[in-house]
């Protein structure tokens, strides 16, 4: 049985292969990034590199939108 479009193991859908790009530096990387955090907010999902997750690490477990911090 195959798996639904995008939830593959063979490196998911079109949109999981394009580069991140964190929302709040603007670094650029290629998915997966292990160290990066993903954030849903009003309901977008917004990528944050390592470097800006571990600066706001407090506030992200705060649960604080982006634009808090």
């Amino acid at each position: 049985m195959r798996s639904p479009s995008g939830d593959s193991d063979d490196g998911g859908d079109a949109e999981s292969q394009q580069r991140l790009v964190c929302a709040r530096c603007g670094t650029e990387a290629r998915p997966p990034q292990p160290t990066w955090t993903c954030s849903v907010e009003n309901g977008t999902r917004r990528y944050f590199c390592d470097t800006c997750s571990r600066e706001h690490l407090r506030a992200i477990e705060g649960r604080l939108d982006s634009s808090w911090w």
